[in-house]
């Protein structure tokens, strides 16, 4: 159905609020906001967020019925400028989308049914290629036991007919309850970019909830991989904070070994492709936010309502995605799962 006035409850239908990021040149924006305004069965407003977005995208969207604009045009980063967008919500959904992602009419009505059963926590919809929409980008994403995360099922056919339990929702597309949303507090806007998804699945898990990825809840996205300095300075950044402030003190130890086993790859790593110094930045960063770190892990591990051994059942063990294919990866795997399998037991 066609977008209504947001302070307005008279359809009887689930109101969700998609949050979506204005940021660059994105050509697909104003697609991916006519497409969640069309949505079916739902009652949907768009909180478009400027985050530094170049183009007169905003000033036309901003006259669009269903639209309401929050920021100041600057790119505060994914984690932050999601935060706003849900400050600025009314929804008793929140849907976060991606300004290059175009959901199908059905999409969020998909995620929010699957939100009625009380055991989920995050719906997240089957996120496929935009220029090969036959084949997948994300089925979920995969969180493995040392902090690494990527996209799951990428490039593949998708095969399920129904939703899957996944350890990661791709914040490219998914949908929560506000509530759940406040209770978590949303995303920490440290992390700026990278692992802010992980983070808030995890702890979804680490509260007794579940997290889905939905097969017929489709979008499609524009999606690129790409490789840079401040990718890597970010990505490696944020999987030390992910790791210390989520795991428990017992898996920290436990994992000691092959936590700074990695390390000491990624350094070697850094210093092999010439982002030595993004690696260095990142321990420097973390130095200095030590008290963020400490208040941050003091608050998560106080929020936990399951025990490690149970939550972590939804880690994997092996890295296993053709975007990341260092030397070496099949002699990682083999150690890295009989060491799990030694010291699970414990955790």
């Amino acid at each position: 159905m066609s977008a209504s006035n947001p302070e307005q409850d008279s359809t009887g239908l689930p109101r969700v609020s998609a949050i979506v990021l204005a940021w660059g040149a994105e050509p697909l924006l104003r697609r991916s906001v006519e497409a969640l305004l069309h949505s079916a069965k739902v009652d949907v407003d768009v909180v478009l967020v400027d985050n530094g977005c170049t183009t007169d995208d905003v000033t036309h969207l901003r006259e669009v019925p269903g639209v309401s604009v929050v920021g100041h045009g600057e790119n505060v980063g994914f984690s932050a400028g999601c935060n706003l967008g849900v400050e600025a919500s009314t929804g008793e959904y929140v849907a976060l989308i991606n300004g290059d992602a175009v959901v199908e009419p059905t999409t969020l009505a998909r995620l929010v049914e699957e939100l009625a059963d009380p055991s989920i926590g995050i719906a997240a919809g089957a996120v496929r290629l935009a220029d090969e929409p036959e084949l997948l980008n994300s089925s979920g994403n995969e969180v493995h036991v040392l902090g690494l995360s990527w996209i799951g099922g990428f490039r593949q056919r998708e095969t399920r007919t129904e939703p899957t339990e996944t350890a990661g929702a791709m914040g490219a597309c998914l949908v929560t309850r506000r509530t759940h949303w406040d209770r978590l507090g949303g995303f920490d806007p440290h992390y700026f970019a990278y692992h802010e998804d992980a983070d808030l699945s995890l702890r979804t898990w680490r509260v007794g909830l579940r997290v889905v990825n939905v097969p017929d809840a489709v979008a499609l996205h524009r999606y690129e991989f790409s490789r840079n300095s401040f990718k890597f300075y970010l990505v490696e950044r944020n999987r030390v904070m992910f790791v210390v402030t989520l795991w428990g003190a017992r898996s920290l130890v436990l994992l000691g070994p092959p936590l700074l086993a990695l390390e000491l790859a990624m350094l070697a790593l850094a210093t092999k492709d010439g982002w030595l110094r993004d690696k260095l930045r990142g321990y420097r960063w973390l130095w200095q936010h030590r008290r963020h770190l400490r208040h941050r892990r003091a608050q998560l591990q106080a929020e936990r309502t399951v025990a490690d051994r149970i939550w972590m059942r939804v880690l994997t063990d092996r890295l296993d995605t053709p975007l990341i294919n260092p030397p070496g990866t099949p002699v990682f795997n083999a150690a890295m799962s009989a060491y799990w399998r030694l010291v699970r037991r414990w955790v």
